[in-house]
């Protein structure tokens, strides 16, 4: 398998918060390497039920000791950045330095609504959130920070204490877009695509590590991850079904359901998520993070398990 270090993370989005620090216990026995999880203020309207992130991972950190915890993501836009910032430090804390800040700014389909409800004009967050990265770095390393930027105006803050992870906990960009690749390579550490089929992942990684070396900066210290929805089952069909179930939202006129399914999860037996993988692996993915699909939370468990016994191993 590959001759590269690869690391393998789980998301908890479907985990219910009683059982956030049972299930992340397990997952950090089980050899995982990362908890993740996204979040969204109001998807869509009427409403998917969705839970922050930054206090769910504080959760999952207060509970574990070795495992990394990251959002994927925040959605960046919709918050004041010293108010971020003072979020981030806190979990990192609570961490001890295990944090990774994944953030975007929400391209899918129905969520502009929450950009709406809290008064942030959809159109501006690209730009309020390549002001906000620089910033919330500065209020992570320096004291009586002041701003007068396009969006945000301050004077004389100082965030204390400061984060753990030194100069500050690593940032990872997820998008779509060609700005978001450019977001990734001049103001992240980390690239985290979601939805995306093994050719596109190819070709992000390619424009990202572009602008990395434009920007003279170190690719082999740079995070190319994934956020991947997976689907495992003895039974191909099942598993594809399942998968159908959860991404049917995403089809369109030109693509079905199925389609979309197949293009972007993981889906099938150990056999074929394993070549899956391998085929992100190739296309330039060291950070996979593993969306289990599933019809409740004892499937989420059970893929987790058959995952650490019968896949990781192949990688490691």
């Amino acid at each position: 398998m590959p001759a590269v270090p690869v690391t393998f993370g789980c998301s908890v989005n479907h985990v219910a918060p009683e059982h956030i620090a049972e299930f992340s216990q397990r997952a950090e026995a089980l050899g995982y390497d990362r908890l993740v999880m996204g979040e969204h203020v109001q998807d869509g309207n009427p409403p998917i039920p969705r839970l922050l992130a930054l206090p769910m991972l504080a959760a999952a950190a207060a509970a574990t000791k070795r495992i990394r915890v990251m959002t994927g993501i925040v959605i960046a836009p919709l918050y004041h950045p010293v108010m971020l910032a003072k979020l981030v430090s806190t979990v990192d804390h609570i961490a001890n330095g295990r944090f990774d800040f994944g953030i975007g700014i929400s391209g899918q389909r129905g969520t502009r609504i929450e950009y709406d409800i809290l008064n942030v004009p959809v159109e501006t967050r690209g730009r309020r959130a390549n002001e906000m990265l620089p910033l919330m770095r500065r209020l992570w390393t320096e004291e009586h920070v002041t701003h007068k930027g396009e969006f945000f105006q301050f004077e004389d803050a100082t965030l204390l204490p400061q984060p753990v992870q030194k100069p500050c906990p690593p940032i990872w960009i997820a998008g779509r877009s060609d700005a978001a690749m450019k977001r990734a390579g001049t103001l992240g550490d980390g690239w985290y695509p979601y939805l995306f089929t093994v050719r596109r992942l190819k070709e992000s990684n390619e424009i990202v590590r572009k602008h990395l070396e434009s920007a003279g900066r170190d690719p082999s210290k740079f995070h190319f991850g994934v956020a991947q929805p997976t689907s495992i089952a003895d039974d191909p069909k099942h598993a594809l079904a399942v998968a159908i179930d959860n991404l049917g939202k995403y089809a369109t006129a030109q693509r079905s359901a199925e389609d979309v399914a197949k293009a972007l999860c993981l889906t099938g037996t150990i056999k074929e998520v394993t070549k899956g993988i391998q085929d992100r692996i190739d296309a330039g993915v060291r950070d996979i993070m593993l969306s289990f699909l599933s019809k409740d939370e004892q499937d989420n468990y059970r893929q987790l398990e058959r995952v650490a016994k019968e896949v990781l191993p192949a990688f490691r």
